[in-house]
């Protein structure tokens, strides 16, 4: 049984491309109203673009999510919007480029930082007084099976993984009397163009990557987006500080 978010207000980070779009895309399919964030703007104008012509209500905000003001201004234009703010889905990030843990470069380090982590938890920041204002609501963040496990090449992007892992369980235990529920979805090698990009540049790393899978597969964005979406629906309403894997087995 697929679960009604009808009336529901979810906002997305990153929501212009790849699992952020998917998961936009499967909110409005479920009767939410969609509010997508997104540095990119013509990203974030398709999907609201796409959403409005399957007959759903979206709204896109520029929005760089490691800017303090910038993520205040956007949870405020979702309320001020709609009302009220339901469903969060701190999904922005960015992988850096691949290197040794000696090798990678401060300006690499900062920015993979400054947008995985900093901007998950600025994210929460903003997000979680209005859900405590209006009685509760949920989150889930954007982690991966790469800050569940070492990943060579990967060390940075992997260390802010495992630190929204962190983030959230320590958030859920927080708020979990508040009627906020906090987790966090942990794919493993998802088909989207940030992997594609990365292909071009590392072409033996992510067939690599691919040839681990259990399944024999990368995943696809939607498959993501139809866990995010049960972890943000009644369905999932006694899971909290959980990080959910969705990764074809490579954890296990």
């Amino acid at each position: 049984m697929v679960e009604s978010l009808a009336d529901k207000i979810a906002f997305v980070t990153g929501g212009g491309s790849g699992i952020g779009r998917a998961t936009a895309l499967a909110f409005a399919d479920r009767g939410a109203k969609v509010v997508i964030a997104d540095a990119q703007v013509d990203g974030g104008k398709e999907t609201r673009r796409l959403i409005e012509a399957a007959g759903g209500e979206a709204l896109f905000i520029a929005c760089d999510v490691g800017d303090a003001d910038a993520v205040a201004a956007a949870v405020d234009q979702c309320v001020e919007g709609y009302g009220r703010l339901d469903c969060a889905f701190n999904n922005a990030g960015v992988l850096g480029e691949m290197s040794t843990t000696a090798e990678c470069s401060e300006e690499n380090f900062d920015r993979i930082v400054r947008v995985n982590l900093k901007g998950v938890w600025l994210c929460m920041k903003y997000e979680i007084p209005q859900m405590l204002r209006q009685g509760g609501g949920v989150i889930v963040n954007t982690a991966s099976n790469a800050g569940m496990t070492g990943t060579p090449e990967l060390a940075v992007y992997s260390a802010t993984k495992g630190g929204v892992v962190q983030l959230t369980r320590s958030a859920a235990l927080e708020y979990a009397r508040s009627n906020i529920r906090i987790n966090a979805v942990c794919p493993g090698l998802i088909s989207t163009p940030m992997v594609a990009r990365q292909a071009v540049h590392y072409p033996d790393a992510v067939a690599k990557f691919t040839e681990l899978e259990p399944v024999g597969r990368m995943g696809k964005p939607e498959e993501i987006a139809e866990a995010v979406v049960w972890l943000c629906s009644d369905a999932a309403s006694f899971v909290t500080g959980h990080p959910m894997a969705v990764d074809g087995g490579i954890l296990a």
